[in-house]
């Protein structure tokens, strides 16, 4: 993908492999706009995904946050409300 050139462009990364990890609704959710307002205080912290935005994200939509973290790196553009309007429709968009 050419994304990164080469190991020495990376300077640290994390991964956390969870599994069968979902995330559950319970009685604190209707708080979800106080963590990610928290969440966003850290400028190199960037949720995305599934897991990362406590969402049920699909496949293309974990990608589109990650695509738009990226953007947002390399533009250095500090605001992420973009990052977290991904899957925010009040419609579903897959077919069962």
């Amino acid at each position: 993908m050419k994304v990164i050139n080469s190991k020495e462009d990376v300077l640290d990364y994390h991964v956390e492999k969870v599994e069968k990890a979902y995330p559950a609704y319970f009685d604190t959710y209707k708080n979800i706009d106080d963590v990610i307002d928290f969440l966003n205080n850290y400028n190199n912290l960037y949720c995305v995904g599934r897991n990362g935005q406590h969402r049920y994200n699909n496949m293309d939509h974990s990608m589109a946050t990650s695509f738009v973290a990226v953007d947002h790196i390399l533009g250095k553009i500090k605001d992420k409300n973009q990052i977290w309007k991904i899957n925010t429709e009040k419609e579903y968009h897959e077919k069962k």
